[in-house]
């Protein structure tokens, strides 16, 4: 079992004990945009061994591209489906990979853009949907979507 697949793992555990999941979204999209766009699990360590949780901007870097990096995941309870979709508080990285996860963290769909497009597009946008997001380059889509 990989260390994503065991960090999962509890994390619904913790779940199905408590009511809530940990949080544990933004570590592990950080992670899955990273394989996403071509890291290596080796590479991706070896980037984040000295980074802390409140680094400004970038979440990574890998191939001189500064990637930021959001994601929504529903819980599964009744009514849980996602409407509305974190917006970029700066613009101090390239790209953005916004990734939507299932209940059980497993990748639905991710969407990739670059940060020129990402202001014209939403800067003047309050609130943005998942449609929104599923406007830019598509870096993965589950078949059954």
């Amino acid at each position: 079992m990989t260390l994503r697949n065991k960090l999962i793992d509890i994390a619904l555990q913790w779940q199905e004990s408590f009511g809530v999941a940990p949080s544990i979204t933004s570590a592990l999209s950080e992670y899955d945009a990273a394989m996403l766009v071509g890291m290596s699990e080796n590479e991706y360590s070896e980037y984040m061994k000295d980074k802390t949780a409140v680094s400004k901007g970038a979440d990574f870097v890998f191939n001189n591209i500064r990637y930021q990096v959001k994601a929504n995941r529903p819980s599964g309870k009744k009514g849980s489906f996602v409407t509305m979709v974190p917006k970029a508080s700066n613009y101090e990285w390239d790209k953005l990979v916004w990734i939507l996860y299932d209940k059980n963290y497993v990748i639905q769909e991710a969407w990739e853009w670059c940060v020129k497009d990402y202001i014209l597009a939403f800067d003047s946008i309050k609130r943005l949907s998942p449609n929104h997001y599923r406007k830019g380059k598509c870096l993965y889509q589950i078949e059954s979507l």
